[in-house]
C-alpha cells in the first residue's frame, strides 16, 4: 500500500510538472517578436515546444535534488558512500532511448520547416518542396544546368543589396528602397548581392538568409499580418552594417496595387544613415587606420523605370 501510494504521489507530482512546463511553453510565444509569416507560426510553435521541453527537465532535476535533501540527508558526522545505483537495464533503455528520440523529432521539425521556406539558389543537386498548407513533400533530381523547380508564387520581387543599402524591384519595373508585400500571398524574392555577403533578416518573419554574390538566391514568403516591419542585414558586411535597414510594408492585396500605382516617374531621394554616419567627425580621441569603403550618396527612393521599347 505504501508502495502504491509512493508510485501515484510520483505519477502526481509529473503531472503537475507537465502542466507547469506547457505553461511556460505557452509564455514562450510573448517572447518572441510578433508573428507575420505562416513560417513563423511553425518556427515559434518549435521554439514552444523546446521551451516545454527545457522547462520540464530543469523542474525534474531541481525538485529531484530538494527532495533529496530534505529527505535523504545522512547523518552528522557520516562520510561513508551512497549505495551505487548501477546496473538497472531498465534505466539505462529509458535516458538512452527518450533523448535520442527527443532530438531526432527536433531535427525532423526543423529540416521540415527550412525546407518549407523553398530557399533556391545555393547549387543544391535535389530540391526538397514542401507547401506551407501541406505535410506533403516530394523530391526532384536537377540535372546539370537545369532550372530548379519552384514552388508556386503570386508574384515574385527582386532584391538589390550592396553597400550600403537595398533596393527592390516589382512587376512593371517599378524601383523603391521600400518592400512592400501583399497579405496573404506567397511572394517569391529573388535576392541578389553586388559585392559582399549580406544578410536578408526580419525579426518579425523568423526568416535570415545569406545573400551571396553571384548566386540567385530565392526565397518564399507568405506575410499575414498587416504592419510596418524592419529589414535588417545579418550579416558584417562592413562599418555601416547596422545602419542598412530598410521599411518592410505588409498590407493588403488593394492598397498594395495602389501603392504600385502610385508610384511616379519623379524620383525621390532619401537620407542614407551610413552617409550621415560617414561624414561626422571622429568621436575617438585616436583616428584608425583601418580600411572602410565610403558609402555612396542619397539613391533613388521611388521610380518606375521605362524600358527602351516603349
Amino acid at each position: 500500500m505504501v508502495k502504491f501510494l509512493e508510485y501515484l504521489l510520483i505519477a502526481g507530482c509529473i503531472a503537475l510538472l507537465l502542466v507547469i512546463s506547457h505553461w511556460i511553453g505557452q509564455q514562450a510565444y510573448s517572447w518572441m517578436p510578433v508573428e507575420a509569416t505562416a513560417e513563423a507560426q511553425k518556427v515559434d510553435s518549435l521554439f514552444s515546444f523546446l521551451v516545454s521541453v527545457g522547462a520540464f527537465i530543469f523542474l525534474a532535476l531541481v525538485g529531484m535534488m530538494i527532495y533529496s535533501m530534505l529527505f535523504f540527508r545522512a547523518p552528522k558526522e557520516d562520510y561513508t558512500e551512497g549505495h551505487p545505483s548501477r546496473g538497472d537495464v531498465r534505466l539505462e533503455i529509458l535516458w538512452t532511448v527518450t533523448p535520442t528520440l527527443l532530438v531526432m523529432w527536433i531535427a525532423f521539425q526543423g529540416f521540415n520547416i527550412y525546407r518549407q521556406l523553398d530557399i533556391l539558389g545555393l547549387k543544391q543537386i535535389v530540391h526538397l518542396h514542401t507547401p506551407v498548407e501541406s505535410a506533403t513533400a516530394y523530391a526532384a533530381e536537377i540535372s546539370p544546368g537545369a532550372a530548379p523547380l519552384k514552388q508556386p508564387a503570386d508574384e515574385t520581387i527582386e532584391v538589390f543589396v550592396k553597400q550600403w543599402d537595398w533596393s527592390f524591384r516589382y512587376p512593371n519595373n517599378i524601383n523603391s528602397q521600400e518592400l512592400h508585400l501583399p497579405v496573404n500571398r506567397r511572394t517569391r524574392l529573388n535576392m541578389h548581392a553586388q559585392e559582399v555577403i549580406h544578410g536578408f533578416y526580419v525579426p518579425e518573419f523568423r526568416l535570415k538568409q545569406d545573400i551571396i554574390p553571384g548566386r540567385d538566391i530565392d526565397l518564399v514568403v507568405t506575410p499575414i499580418r498587416v504592419g510596418k516591419y524592419q529589414l535588417k542585414d545579418s550579416q558584417f558586411s562592413g562599418t555601416y552594417f547596422s545602419l542598412m535597414d530598410a521599411d518592410v510594408y505588409v498590407e493588403p492585396i488593394e492598397k498594395y496595387n495602389q501603392w504600385l500605382t502610385q508610384v511616379t516617374n519623379q524620383p525621390m531621394t532619401i537620407k542614407n544613415q551610413a552617409v550621415a554616419e560617414y561624414s561626422q567627425p571622429p568621436k575617438t580621441l585616436f583616428k584608425t587606420s583601418w580600411y572602410t569603403v565610403a558609402p555612396a550618396e542619397s539613391s533613388i527612393a521611388n521610380q518606375r523605370k521605362v524600358s527602351n521599347d516603349t
